[in-house]
Protein backbone atom coordinates (compact mmCIF):
# COMPACT_ATOMS: atom_id res chain seq x y z
CA UNK A 1 0.00 0.00 0.00
CA UNK A 2 1.52 3.72 -1.18
CA UNK A 3 1.12 6.20 1.14
CA UNK A 4 1.40 10.11 0.61
CA UNK A 5 4.84 10.91 0.61
CA UNK A 6 5.16 13.81 2.71
CA UNK A 7 7.50 15.41 4.93
CA UNK A 8 5.93 15.79 8.82
CA UNK A 9 7.55 17.73 10.92
CA UNK A 10 6.56 16.70 14.65
CA UNK A 11 6.54 18.86 17.41
CA UNK A 12 8.52 18.27 20.75
CA UNK A 13 5.11 17.57 22.46
CA UNK A 14 4.16 14.95 19.34
CA UNK A 15 7.87 13.18 19.84
CA UNK A 16 7.07 12.70 23.18
CA UNK A 17 3.30 11.20 22.09
CA UNK A 18 5.07 8.77 19.73
CA UNK A 19 7.74 7.54 22.35
CA UNK A 20 5.23 7.09 24.97
CA UNK A 21 2.88 4.98 22.19
CA UNK A 22 5.91 2.69 21.72
CA UNK A 23 7.08 2.40 25.04
CA UNK A 24 3.55 0.77 25.36
CA UNK A 25 3.98 -1.36 22.57
CA UNK A 26 7.19 -2.69 23.55
CA UNK A 27 6.40 -5.28 26.29
CA UNK A 28 4.33 -7.12 23.80
CA UNK A 29 6.98 -6.57 21.14
CA UNK A 30 9.36 -8.05 23.18
CA UNK A 31 7.51 -11.07 23.21
CA UNK A 32 6.76 -11.93 20.15
CA UNK A 33 7.23 -14.66 18.21
CA UNK A 34 10.60 -15.76 15.89
CA UNK A 35 7.92 -16.07 13.25
CA UNK A 36 6.48 -13.20 13.45
CA UNK A 37 9.06 -11.46 13.38
CA UNK A 38 10.59 -13.42 10.20
CA UNK A 39 7.28 -11.88 8.58
CA UNK A 40 8.53 -8.73 9.15
CA UNK A 41 11.64 -8.86 7.79
CA UNK A 42 10.93 -11.01 4.61
CA UNK A 43 8.26 -7.44 4.45
CA UNK A 44 11.41 -5.16 4.44
CA UNK A 45 13.34 -7.43 2.07
CA UNK A 46 10.30 -7.78 -0.63
CA UNK A 47 10.19 -3.99 -0.20
CA UNK A 48 13.83 -3.07 -1.14
CA UNK A 49 13.84 -5.71 -3.79
CA UNK A 50 11.36 -4.57 -5.41
CA UNK A 51 12.24 -0.29 -4.87
CA UNK A 52 16.21 -0.65 -5.66
CA UNK A 53 15.49 1.63 -8.04
CA UNK A 54 14.04 3.85 -6.38
CA UNK A 55 17.16 3.90 -3.90
CA UNK A 56 19.56 4.32 -6.71
CA UNK A 57 17.52 7.35 -7.69
CA UNK A 58 17.75 8.80 -4.17
CA UNK A 59 20.88 8.81 -3.50
CA UNK A 60 21.91 10.33 -6.44
CA UNK A 61 19.64 13.20 -6.32
CA UNK A 62 21.46 13.27 -3.06
CA UNK A 63 25.08 13.17 -3.84
CA UNK A 64 25.08 12.00 -7.54
CA UNK A 65 26.14 8.60 -6.32
CA UNK A 66 27.04 6.15 -9.04
CA UNK A 67 23.82 3.35 -9.47
CA UNK A 68 26.33 0.53 -8.98
CA UNK A 69 27.96 2.04 -5.67
CA UNK A 70 24.42 2.42 -4.79
CA UNK A 71 23.60 -0.89 -5.56
CA UNK A 72 26.78 -2.51 -3.54
CA UNK A 73 26.72 0.26 -0.34
CA UNK A 74 22.69 0.54 0.00
CA UNK A 75 20.85 -2.39 -1.11
CA UNK A 76 23.10 -5.54 -1.33
CA UNK A 77 24.36 -4.65 1.89
CA UNK A 78 20.54 -4.49 3.02
CA UNK A 79 19.29 -7.43 1.49
CA UNK A 80 21.73 -9.96 2.06
CA UNK A 81 21.98 -8.56 6.19
CA UNK A 82 17.90 -9.63 5.86
CA UNK A 83 18.71 -12.86 4.28
CA UNK A 84 20.78 -13.94 7.06
CA UNK A 85 18.90 -12.57 10.03
CA UNK A 86 16.23 -15.05 8.12
CA UNK A 87 18.44 -18.33 8.29
CA UNK A 88 19.40 -17.45 11.55
CA UNK A 89 17.26 -15.62 14.13
CA UNK A 90 15.14 -18.96 15.46
CA UNK A 91 18.82 -20.16 16.70
CA UNK A 92 19.35 -16.79 18.13
CA UNK A 93 15.71 -16.56 20.30
CA UNK A 94 16.20 -20.03 21.55
CA UNK A 95 17.88 -20.27 24.86
CA UNK A 96 21.78 -20.89 24.86
CA UNK A 97 22.52 -23.33 27.00
CA UNK A 98 26.08 -22.78 29.09
CA UNK A 99 27.85 -25.66 31.00
CA UNK A 100 27.57 -25.86 34.80
CA UNK A 101 29.89 -25.17 37.17
CA UNK A 102 31.05 -27.41 40.01
CA UNK A 103 29.53 -24.63 42.54
CA UNK A 104 26.29 -24.89 40.59
CA UNK A 105 25.95 -28.30 40.82
CA UNK A 106 22.66 -29.62 40.20
CA UNK A 107 21.50 -26.76 38.27
CA UNK A 108 21.01 -26.27 34.52
CA UNK A 109 21.62 -22.45 32.96
CA UNK A 110 21.29 -20.83 29.75
CA UNK A 111 21.16 -17.54 28.02
CA UNK A 112 18.25 -16.01 26.63
CA UNK A 113 18.24 -12.96 24.58
CA UNK A 114 15.21 -10.61 25.55
CA UNK A 115 14.52 -6.97 23.39
CA UNK A 116 15.73 -4.20 25.27
CA UNK A 117 12.80 -2.24 24.83
CA UNK A 118 12.57 1.03 22.80
CA UNK A 119 15.59 2.46 20.37
CA UNK A 120 17.05 4.99 18.98
CA UNK A 121 18.33 5.26 15.68
CA UNK A 122 20.58 8.20 14.34
CA UNK A 123 21.80 7.83 11.03
CA UNK A 124 24.44 10.11 8.71
CA UNK A 125 24.04 11.12 5.44
CA UNK A 126 26.97 9.07 3.89
CA UNK A 127 25.46 5.96 3.32
CA UNK A 128 21.62 7.17 4.15
CA UNK A 129 19.45 4.47 2.92
CA UNK A 130 21.81 1.20 4.03
CA UNK A 131 23.38 3.05 7.70
CA UNK A 132 19.94 3.83 8.60
CA UNK A 133 17.94 0.31 7.82
CA UNK A 134 20.52 -1.96 8.76
CA UNK A 135 20.55 -1.07 12.03
CA UNK A 136 16.80 -1.40 12.18
CA UNK A 137 16.87 -4.90 10.65
CA UNK A 138 18.97 -5.79 14.10
CA UNK A 139 15.99 -4.10 15.95
CA UNK A 140 13.07 -5.63 14.28
CA UNK A 141 14.74 -9.23 14.53
CA UNK A 142 15.90 -8.80 18.82
CA UNK A 143 11.71 -7.28 19.31
CA UNK A 144 12.61 -3.48 19.79
CA UNK A 145 10.61 -0.78 18.84
CA UNK A 146 12.12 2.26 16.88
CA UNK A 147 12.56 5.70 15.77
CA UNK A 148 14.94 6.74 13.09
CA UNK A 149 15.95 9.95 12.50
CA UNK A 150 17.97 10.46 9.35
CA UNK A 151 20.48 13.04 8.19
CA UNK A 152 18.67 16.27 7.38
CA UNK A 153 21.44 16.13 4.84
CA UNK A 154 19.95 13.77 2.48
CA UNK A 155 16.29 14.54 1.50
CA UNK A 156 16.12 11.72 -1.02
CA UNK A 157 16.80 9.37 1.06
CA UNK A 158 14.98 10.27 3.91
CA UNK A 159 12.05 10.07 1.94
CA UNK A 160 13.20 6.95 0.88
CA UNK A 161 13.51 5.58 4.25
CA UNK A 162 9.76 7.56 5.62
CA UNK A 163 7.92 5.88 2.78
CA UNK A 164 9.58 2.32 3.24
CA UNK A 165 8.78 2.46 6.89
CA UNK A 166 4.97 3.57 6.39
CA UNK A 167 4.20 0.82 4.46
CA UNK A 168 5.54 -1.93 6.78
CA UNK A 169 5.35 -0.67 10.29
CA UNK A 170 2.80 0.98 12.10
CA UNK A 171 4.19 4.04 14.41
CA UNK A 172 3.80 2.43 17.38
CA UNK A 173 6.38 -0.31 16.06
CA UNK A 174 8.84 1.93 13.95
CA UNK A 175 8.60 5.65 13.12
CA UNK A 176 10.73 7.97 11.27
CA UNK A 177 11.15 11.50 13.00
CA UNK A 178 12.94 14.30 10.75
CA UNK A 179 14.73 17.52 11.25
CA UNK A 180 18.03 19.29 12.14
CA UNK A 181 19.82 19.08 15.20
CA UNK A 182 17.02 20.27 17.57
CA UNK A 183 14.97 17.49 16.46
CA UNK A 184 18.10 15.20 17.67
CA UNK A 185 18.49 16.82 20.64
CA UNK A 186 14.70 16.81 21.73
CA UNK A 187 14.65 13.03 20.80
CA UNK A 188 17.86 12.54 23.16
CA UNK A 189 15.78 13.81 25.86
CA UNK A 190 13.59 11.04 25.87
CA UNK A 191 14.88 7.89 28.42
CA UNK A 192 14.78 5.17 25.22
CA UNK A 193 16.47 1.88 25.89
CA UNK A 194 19.08 1.91 23.74
CA UNK A 195 20.58 4.46 20.58
CA UNK A 196 22.17 3.43 17.84
CA UNK A 197 24.44 6.10 16.83
CA UNK A 198 26.23 6.53 13.66
CA UNK A 199 28.41 9.76 12.66
CA UNK A 200 31.56 11.48 13.94
CA UNK A 201 33.08 11.17 16.97
CA UNK A 202 32.04 14.54 18.24
CA UNK A 203 28.47 14.56 17.76
CA UNK A 204 28.92 10.74 19.30
CA UNK A 205 30.25 12.25 22.65
CA UNK A 206 26.68 14.33 22.80
CA UNK A 207 24.79 11.18 22.22
CA UNK A 208 27.06 9.66 25.11
CA UNK A 209 26.43 12.71 27.64
CA UNK A 210 22.76 12.48 26.99
CA UNK A 211 22.23 9.11 27.37
CA UNK A 212 23.98 8.75 29.99
CA UNK A 213 21.34 10.78 31.87
CA UNK A 214 19.26 8.08 31.35
CA UNK A 215 21.63 5.53 31.66
CA UNK A 216 20.58 4.42 28.85
CA UNK A 217 22.74 1.51 26.57
CA UNK A 218 24.79 2.65 23.63
CA UNK A 219 26.33 1.43 20.29
CA UNK A 220 28.70 4.52 18.39
CA UNK A 221 29.56 3.98 15.41
CA UNK A 222 32.45 6.57 14.59
CA UNK A 223 35.22 6.95 12.63
CA UNK A 224 38.74 8.12 12.94
CA UNK A 225 42.25 8.04 11.02
CA UNK A 226 42.05 4.79 9.55
CA UNK A 227 45.50 3.50 8.54
CA UNK A 228 46.90 1.54 5.41
CA UNK A 229 50.10 -0.13 5.58
CA UNK A 230 51.63 -1.17 2.71
CA UNK A 231 55.62 -2.89 3.33
CA UNK A 232 57.97 -3.80 1.26
CA UNK A 233 56.33 -7.29 0.47
CA UNK A 234 53.29 -6.10 -0.54
CA UNK A 235 51.93 -6.59 -4.51
CA UNK A 236 51.92 -2.35 -5.29
CA UNK A 237 49.62 -3.41 -8.28
CA UNK A 238 46.63 -5.21 -6.55
CA UNK A 239 47.09 -2.69 -3.73
CA UNK A 240 47.10 0.26 -4.88
CA UNK A 241 43.85 -0.99 -7.08
CA UNK A 242 42.49 -1.71 -3.56
CA UNK A 243 43.05 1.48 -1.72
CA UNK A 244 42.15 3.55 -4.92
CA UNK A 245 38.83 1.96 -4.99
CA UNK A 246 38.26 1.79 -0.86
CA UNK A 247 39.75 5.40 -0.69
CA UNK A 248 37.55 7.30 -3.86
CA UNK A 249 34.08 4.78 -3.06
CA UNK A 250 31.25 7.26 -2.33
CA UNK A 251 33.81 10.40 -3.24
CA UNK A 252 36.15 8.84 0.01
CA UNK A 253 32.76 10.04 2.64
CA UNK A 254 33.17 6.21 4.30
CA UNK A 255 33.87 5.94 7.74
CA UNK A 256 35.76 2.95 6.77
CA UNK A 257 37.93 4.51 3.96
CA UNK A 258 41.43 4.49 4.11
CA UNK A 259 42.42 7.53 5.59
CA UNK A 260 46.37 7.52 5.35
CA UNK A 261 48.78 5.08 3.42
CA UNK A 262 52.02 4.24 5.16
CA UNK A 263 54.41 2.82 2.77
CA UNK A 264 57.71 1.02 3.27
CA UNK A 265 60.45 3.55 1.72
CA UNK A 266 61.06 0.83 -0.80
CA UNK A 267 58.27 0.84 -2.31
CA UNK A 268 57.24 4.18 -2.01
CA UNK A 269 58.27 5.66 -5.53
CA UNK A 270 55.97 2.43 -7.29
CA UNK A 271 53.10 2.66 -4.96
CA UNK A 272 53.15 6.42 -6.34
CA UNK A 273 53.28 5.77 -9.99
CA UNK A 274 50.60 2.76 -9.83
CA UNK A 275 48.15 4.81 -7.50
CA UNK A 276 48.35 7.52 -10.03
CA UNK A 277 47.64 5.32 -13.20
CA UNK A 278 44.97 3.41 -11.32
CA UNK A 279 43.11 6.38 -10.77
CA UNK A 280 42.80 7.24 -14.39
CA UNK A 281 42.17 3.71 -15.40
CA UNK A 282 38.89 3.50 -13.18
CA UNK A 283 37.85 7.26 -13.51
CA UNK A 284 39.09 8.74 -16.63
CA UNK A 285 39.92 5.00 -19.03
CA UNK A 286 39.12 7.06 -22.25
CA UNK A 287 41.29 9.55 -21.45
CA UNK A 288 38.61 12.08 -20.93
CA UNK A 289 38.62 13.80 -17.75
CA UNK A 290 37.84 12.16 -14.14
CA UNK A 291 35.31 15.06 -13.41
CA UNK A 292 33.06 13.47 -16.53
CA UNK A 293 33.15 10.19 -15.09
CA UNK A 294 29.36 8.79 -14.16
CA UNK A 295 31.18 6.48 -11.34
CA UNK A 296 32.49 9.24 -9.58
CA UNK A 297 30.00 11.01 -6.54
CA UNK A 298 30.20 14.18 -5.49
CA UNK A 299 30.58 15.99 -1.94
CA UNK A 300 27.32 16.14 0.29
CA UNK A 301 27.47 19.99 0.85
CA UNK A 302 29.42 23.19 0.05
CA UNK A 303 30.37 23.78 3.86
CA UNK A 304 32.14 19.99 3.74
CA UNK A 305 33.95 20.99 0.60
CA UNK A 306 35.37 23.74 1.79
CA UNK A 307 36.18 22.04 4.74
CA UNK A 308 38.51 19.39 2.65
CA UNK A 309 39.60 22.59 0.25
CA UNK A 310 41.31 24.11 3.44
CA UNK A 311 42.85 20.44 4.70
CA UNK A 312 44.26 20.48 0.87
CA UNK A 313 45.47 23.66 0.74
CA UNK A 314 46.71 23.30 4.66
CA UNK A 315 48.83 20.61 3.60
CA UNK A 316 50.68 22.15 0.79
CA UNK A 317 51.32 25.28 2.52
CA UNK A 318 53.06 22.75 5.05
CA UNK A 319 55.29 20.89 2.43
CA UNK A 320 53.06 18.07 0.91
CA UNK A 321 53.66 17.21 -2.36
CA UNK A 322 51.04 16.82 -5.12
CA UNK A 323 51.11 13.22 -6.68
CA UNK A 324 47.39 13.22 -8.73
CA UNK A 325 44.43 15.13 -8.81
CA UNK A 326 43.98 18.60 -6.91
CA UNK A 327 41.11 19.84 -8.72
CA UNK A 328 38.10 21.62 -6.67
CA UNK A 329 34.83 23.09 -8.21
CA UNK A 330 32.79 24.68 -5.40
CA UNK A 331 29.57 24.72 -7.80
CA UNK A 332 29.83 21.16 -8.80
CA UNK A 333 30.64 20.00 -5.17
CA UNK A 334 33.48 18.09 -7.04
CA UNK A 335 37.04 17.25 -5.90
CA UNK A 336 39.25 14.92 -7.92
CA UNK A 337 40.60 12.16 -6.28
CA UNK A 338 43.47 13.55 -4.60
CA UNK A 339 47.18 11.85 -3.48
CA UNK A 340 49.66 14.29 -1.54
CA UNK A 341 53.10 12.71 -0.52
CA UNK A 342 54.82 13.98 2.38
CA UNK A 343 52.50 14.54 5.04
CA UNK A 344 53.58 15.53 8.56
CA UNK A 345 52.04 15.12 11.77
CA UNK A 346 51.54 18.91 11.65
CA UNK A 347 49.16 19.24 9.19
CA UNK A 348 45.67 19.44 9.91
CA UNK A 349 45.24 16.23 6.99
CA UNK A 350 46.96 14.48 9.96
CA UNK A 351 44.94 15.55 12.82
CA UNK A 352 41.41 14.80 11.96
CA UNK A 353 39.37 12.22 9.72
CA UNK A 354 39.36 13.41 5.99
CA UNK A 355 36.16 12.14 5.32
CA UNK A 356 36.78 12.75 1.66
CA UNK A 357 38.74 11.79 -1.31
CA UNK A 358 42.24 13.13 -0.35
CA UNK A 359 45.25 10.64 0.97
CA UNK A 360 48.05 11.66 2.59
CA UNK A 361 51.28 9.23 2.23
CA UNK A 362 53.81 8.83 4.13
CA UNK A 363 56.92 6.60 3.85
CA UNK A 364 58.54 4.66 6.33
CA UNK A 365 61.93 2.33 6.97
CA UNK A 366 60.55 -0.43 9.63
CA UNK A 367 57.26 -1.85 10.49
CA UNK A 368 58.00 -0.71 13.78
CA UNK A 369 58.34 2.86 12.77
CA UNK A 370 54.84 2.43 11.11
CA UNK A 371 52.77 1.15 14.59
CA UNK A 372 54.62 3.93 16.16
CA UNK A 373 53.33 6.54 14.11
CA UNK A 374 49.63 4.71 14.20
CA UNK A 375 50.00 4.47 18.14
CA UNK A 376 50.56 8.28 18.00
CA UNK A 377 46.71 8.95 16.85
CA UNK A 378 43.39 7.52 18.27
CA UNK A 379 42.29 4.04 18.06
CA UNK A 380 41.15 3.56 14.21
CA UNK A 381 37.66 2.08 13.10
CA UNK A 382 39.65 0.21 11.19
CA UNK A 383 43.34 -1.30 10.25
CA UNK A 384 44.60 -2.44 6.55
CA UNK A 385 47.94 -4.16 6.27
CA UNK A 386 48.97 -5.06 2.81
CA UNK A 387 52.09 -7.21 2.71
CA UNK A 388 53.24 -10.77 1.97
CA UNK A 389 55.40 -11.71 4.94
CA UNK A 390 53.55 -12.95 7.98
CA UNK A 391 55.64 -11.87 10.44
CA UNK A 392 55.07 -8.36 9.84
CA UNK A 393 51.34 -8.94 9.71
CA UNK A 394 51.59 -10.60 12.77
CA UNK A 395 53.67 -7.71 14.77
CA UNK A 396 51.45 -5.15 13.32
CA UNK A 397 48.30 -6.58 14.38
CA UNK A 398 50.28 -8.01 17.87
CA UNK A 399 51.43 -4.31 18.18
CA UNK A 400 47.82 -1.81 17.12
CA UNK A 401 44.56 -1.81 18.59
CA UNK A 402 41.40 -1.51 15.75
CA UNK A 403 37.95 -2.16 15.37
CA UNK A 404 38.67 -4.26 12.48
CA UNK A 405 41.85 -5.38 10.66
CA UNK A 406 41.87 -6.50 7.29
CA UNK A 407 44.91 -7.91 5.37
CA UNK A 408 45.53 -7.86 2.05
CA UNK A 409 41.38 -6.52 1.56
CA UNK A 410 39.67 -3.56 2.14
CA UNK A 411 36.08 -2.60 3.34
CA UNK A 412 34.53 -6.47 4.18
CA UNK A 413 33.94 -6.08 7.18
CA UNK A 414 31.31 -3.95 7.01
CA UNK A 415 29.61 -6.37 4.44
CA UNK A 416 30.80 -9.76 6.85
CA UNK A 417 27.87 -11.33 8.96
CA UNK A 418 29.84 -13.19 11.00
CA UNK A 419 32.62 -10.59 12.03
CA UNK A 420 31.81 -7.66 14.42
CA UNK A 421 31.99 -4.33 12.86
CA UNK A 422 32.54 -1.90 15.20
CA UNK A 423 34.87 0.86 16.66
CA UNK A 424 37.33 1.17 20.19
CA UNK A 425 37.61 4.18 21.41
CA UNK A 426 37.32 7.13 19.94
CA UNK A 427 35.83 4.99 17.13
CA UNK A 428 33.37 3.93 19.00
CA UNK A 429 31.45 1.19 20.86
CA UNK A 430 29.51 -1.95 20.23
CA UNK A 431 29.10 -4.00 17.35
CA UNK A 432 26.86 -4.41 14.42
CA UNK A 433 26.45 -7.47 11.57
CA UNK A 434 24.22 -10.37 12.05
CA UNK A 435 24.29 -12.29 15.56
CA UNK A 436 26.05 -8.87 16.69
CA UNK A 437 23.90 -6.90 15.86
CA UNK A 438 21.11 -8.95 17.03
CA UNK A 439 22.47 -8.69 20.45
CA UNK A 440 23.14 -5.33 20.82
CA UNK A 441 19.63 -4.25 20.71
CA UNK A 442 19.13 -7.21 22.91
CA UNK A 443 19.82 -7.82 27.13
CA UNK A 444 21.39 -11.33 27.46
CA UNK A 445 19.83 -12.32 30.29
CA UNK A 446 21.35 -15.20 32.33
CA UNK A 447 18.60 -17.29 33.85
CA UNK A 448 19.56 -20.22 36.31
CA UNK A 449 17.17 -23.45 37.14
CA UNK A 450 17.96 -26.08 39.96
CA UNK A 451 17.23 -29.37 39.23
CA UNK A 452 18.42 -31.35 42.31
CA UNK A 453 19.86 -30.89 45.44
CA UNK A 454 20.87 -27.95 47.41
CA UNK A 455 23.37 -25.01 48.84
CA UNK A 456 22.45 -25.01 51.99
CA UNK A 457 25.67 -25.69 53.66
CA UNK A 458 26.88 -22.54 52.86
CA UNK A 459 24.79 -21.28 55.30
CA UNK A 460 24.97 -19.97 58.06
CA UNK A 461 25.96 -20.73 61.07
CA UNK A 462 29.12 -21.28 59.79
CA UNK A 463 31.03 -24.40 61.58
CA UNK A 464 34.23 -25.39 61.58
CA UNK A 465 33.14 -28.16 58.88
CA UNK A 466 31.55 -25.64 56.35
CA UNK A 467 35.13 -23.31 56.96
CA UNK A 468 37.34 -26.25 55.80
CA UNK A 469 34.78 -27.33 52.96
CA UNK A 470 34.95 -23.37 51.90
CA UNK A 471 38.86 -23.56 52.04
CA UNK A 472 38.87 -26.87 49.80
CA UNK A 473 36.44 -24.19 47.57
CA UNK A 474 39.07 -21.78 47.19
CA UNK A 475 41.61 -24.30 46.27
CA UNK A 476 39.98 -26.17 43.89
CA UNK A 477 36.91 -24.41 41.95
Amino acid sequence: MNREDTVERMSKSDIAALFRKQKELAPRLAASTCRERRKKLTCMLDYLTRHAAAIEQAVYSDMKKPAAEAKLSEVITLTSEIRYHLRHLSRWMAPHRVPTPLLAIGTRSYVRFEAKGTSLIMSPWNYPVSLAIKPLIAAVSAGCTAIIKPSEFTPGASAFIRNFVRNIFTPEEVAVVEGDKEVAAELLELPFDHVFFTGSPAVGKVVMRAAAEHLTSVSLELGGKSPSVIDETADIPATAQKIAWAKFLNNGQTCIAPDYVLVHEKVHAAFLSEIKSTLRKMYAPAGNSIRQSPDYARIISTSHFERLRLLYQDALDKGAELVSGGSFDRQDLYLEPTVIDKATPEMSVMQEEIFGPILPVISFGSVEEAVKKISELEKPLALYIHSRSSSNTDYILAHTTSGNALVNEVLLQFQHPEIPFGGIGNSGMGKANGFFGFQEFSNARGVIKRKFGTIKFLYPPYSPVKSRILEWMQKYI
